[in-house]
């Protein structure tokens, strides 16, 4: 063979192979093939049949049926894998592609928009892997979707004389949801409203629905959180059985049921909490002991004592996984009555608890543990900023206690810091609102020494029940149970986090954990009230694996414990109250606990947190989006809080409204984005823009639609 028809059977090769990877689920005959691949000389359809009886030799290809041939599924194998079909999560874009995560697999699956095949953002879907390709990504097709992650979205009515389409508010969502004349409800043109997705034909390129509700002219408050609310599958209301079964629940506590429990009604004990909560689920209480040590109760509202496995109220609470705190509003895991009144720990009230109690020396040292049920008594509601002027200023009502619990708490965190606990401070956008819920202002609370005083107990609270449930007698089988655990982050990121900021002037240690925790530590206390101080943080979260529910432990890398679960807010977290039920079943040596699915439960938790925090964090940036949406033309500080191809993201100071200036919009010169430095350069004038900076914007547009803040930089003599 002479070498120009070598090179000419290698490239049909090459090409056919291409041809099949790109087409994997299809079958084609000799004469498709050569059509697909422009093949018409004589001599290269002879190679093109010798090529395809060589590939089915080599089985690369099966000939299915006689004379057609499609991939051989083994071919699409990754070596960590034993079949060529994954399931997971649709991550979609709006562009139309999507990335697929899928257990066991170290990266996520690429989805070209052409091979989705109907699936939408959050379906669990069934995948074919593409055979990987030395140095590209991970491809492959959806190949059926097993579960639909949402039925019913939220949009605009556009309405034509013979149809309507509902455009949906959702990015994510790829196709707008064709509505025939008679399913519109009512709905008119222009509305906000709820369609459901009732069939997707083959052969249709949108889905068909109808409309179940109609939610009122885009732009009120009212309709743009009832909207976000439906997308993210957020419930409404209660339903009557369950509200019943609440109305049910005696507020009177029976003498009896005091009787069985350990008395701290005499007590001094408070509650700490953001000044606009109503439901109050934990207090602590203070004494001194005779041998002048001091007795510290962490007393958690006894949940479980009105909400029994099983019954309609706890099928909600697991259903619903968490309450949800949206800017205006709190979307509860148990009706009002038992979240604001029956459970909640309200002052001057006799009120049930769960209770961990700890003798402590001056210096924090633990001398004993109790865990049981009990019964307070609130002497009074603080507000964090009532605590933190007390703390402050050394004086005022309850000053004495209020100060030693603040010591103790410092004396806990040292401990734990000493013991490779990560320092993150966080912070929190809150808003005034006026009473139409527009925002009309927006501030930054962070966290202060009121606020870790709480936290201090919480977590010594939840480390302790973690660690008696999980340290077995020798010979006991391992007890089920709910865990909060967080993996150590992996190399590739610390790696990368490393260098990155190595480039703003900080050392990162990333041999051993000590040194990794003690470095990052440093780097954050270091940025603090610098330019890179938010940027740094921001990162070094993203840097760490995300803390989860489970029925195994693996310990809590964040905090450094070896055991740690949450205990202390089981009216607004459904696993507390599962691990109370477990507690209390331990604490009575019960030979064989009650049936509990924990595994179940865990992973349930988890992902209703996950659309919760996602439900949060689009109420907050709506309500961002909407309070700079009259302010037009006006001018702010900001900080460089990210770079990208298309331009420079910009977080305003003092409120974290995050808006974008738009590669198009930097008219002075041609920017192009430098990603190893995270910065954009000025191809003429070097100029530079990097992460952390400091600039001034103005607000060129709000897309309340969107989401979206359109900024360009403005001079500071401007």
């Amino acid at each position: 063979m002479s070498k120009k028809n070598k090179e000419l059977k290698e490239r049909i090769k090459k090409e056919l192979t291409d041809f099949f990877i790109n087409n994997p689920r299809k079958k084609y005959n000799y004469k498709q093939i050569a059509r697909q691949l422009g093949i018409s000389e004589k001599n290269e359809r002879k190679d093109l049949i010798s090529l395809l009886e060589t590939l089915v030799k080599e089985k690369f290809i099966n000939e299915a049926d006689r004379g057609k041939y499609g991939l051989n599924p083994q071919k699409a194998l990754i070596p960590s894998l034993k079949q060529a079909y994954v399931t997971g999560v649709v991550d979609m874009k709006q562009t139309g592609k999507a990335y697929v995560s899928c257990e066991g697999l170290e990266e996520d699956v690429y989805i070209a928009p052409n091979n989705t095949q109907k699936a939408l953002h959050g379906d669990t879907v069934k995948v074919f892997l593409f055979p990987k390709r030395k140095g590209r990504r991970l491809e492959g097709q959806i190949i059926e979707v097993i579960t639909r992650a949402q039925s019913l979205f939220v949009g605009t009515v556009q309405l034509s004389k013979h149809y309507a389409f509902l455009i949906p508010d959702k990015l994510s969502m790829p196709v707008d949801i064709f509505i025939p004349l008679d399913q519109l409800n009512g709905a008119t043109n222009g509305i906000k409203a709820v369609a459901e997705i009732v069939e997707w034909h083959d052969s249709a390129k949108n889905p068909t629905g109808k409309i179940i509700r109609i939610l009122g002219n885009a732009g009120s408050n009212e309709v743009e959180i009832q909207s976000i609310m439906v997308d993210f599958g957020l419930p409404l209301m209660f339903s009557e059985d369950v509200e019943k079964s609440a109305a049910a629940i005696s507020d009177s506590i029976p003498q009896d049921e005091i009787q069985k429990r350990r008395d701290f009604r005499k007590v001094f004990t408070i509650t700490i909490d953001p000044a606009d909560a109503k439901d109050f689920d934990d207090a602590i209480s203070l004494r001194r002991l005779k041998n002048n040590n001091w007795e510290v109760g962490v007393h958690i509202a006894d949940v479980s004592h009105y909400v029994t496995a099983g019954s309609p109220l706890d099928n909600e609470a697991y259903k619903r996984g968490t309450s949800v705190y949206l800017v205006d509003r709190v979307i509860p895991m148990l009706p009002e009555r038992l979240s604001n009144n029956i459970c909640s720990l309200r002052e001057n009230e006799d009120k049930l608890c769960f209770s961990a109690v700890f003798e402590l020396n001056e210096n924090g040292k633990i001398f004993s543990t109790w865990f049981g049920k009990t019964i307070i008594n609130s002497d009074k509601r603080f507000n964090y900023d009532e605590v933190q002027k007390i703390i402050e200023e050394k004086k005022g009502l309850y000053s004495e206690e209020i100060l030693v619990l603040d010591k103790l708490a410092k004396k806990l965190r040292e401990q734990r810091f000493k013991k490779g606990s990560i320092a993150f401070d966080t912070v929190e956008v809150k808003f005034i609102l006026d009473d139409k819920g527009k925002p009309i202002d927006v501030y930054i609370r962070e966290s202060k020494d009121a606020h870790k005083l709480i936290e201090d107990f919480m977590l010594l609270a939840n480390k302790k029940v973690a660690e008696f449930v999980a340290m077995k007698p020798k010979g006991e089988t391992v007890k089920p149970f709910i865990y909060r655990v967080h993996d150590e982050p992996s190399a590739e990121k610390l790696t990368t986090f490393s260098e990155f900021v190595a480039k703003l002037g900080y050392t990162m240690r990333t041999d051993t954990r000590k040194n990794t925790i003690n470095s990052l530590n440093t780097i954050l206390e270091n940025s603090m009230g610098k330019g890179e101080e938010n940027l740094i943080n921001n990162l070094a979260v993203r840097t760490m694996s995300k803390a989860v529910y489970s029925d195994v432990n693996i310990g809590h890398y964040g905090l450094a414990f070896d055991y740690y679960t949450h205990f202390t807010s089981p009216i607004r977290r459904y696993p507390d109250l599962v691990v109370h039920r477990l507690l209390f079943e331990y604490l009575q040596n019960k030979p064989k606990p009650t049936a509990c699915d924990v595994e179940k439960i865990a992973k349930n938790s988890t992902e209703c947190e996950r659309i919760a925090v996602e439900a949060e964090r689009a109420s907050v940036k709506y309500k961002q989006v909407e309070y700079l949406a009259d302010k037009i033309g006006q001018k702010f500080n900001g900080l460089i809080s990210g770079v990208s191809k298309w331009g420079i993201y910009v977080e305003v100071e003092g409120n974290k409204c995050e808006g974008m200036v738009t590669m198009k919009d930097m008219l002075d010169d041609f920017y192009y984005l430098d990603e190893d430095d995270y910065c954009v350069i000025g191809q003429r004038t070097n100029k530079r823009y990097k992460l952390g900076d400091k600039v001034k914007i103005m607000v060129k547009k709000a897309d309340l639609f969107k989401k979206q803040l359109d900024f360009i930089f403005v001079e500071d003599d401007l």
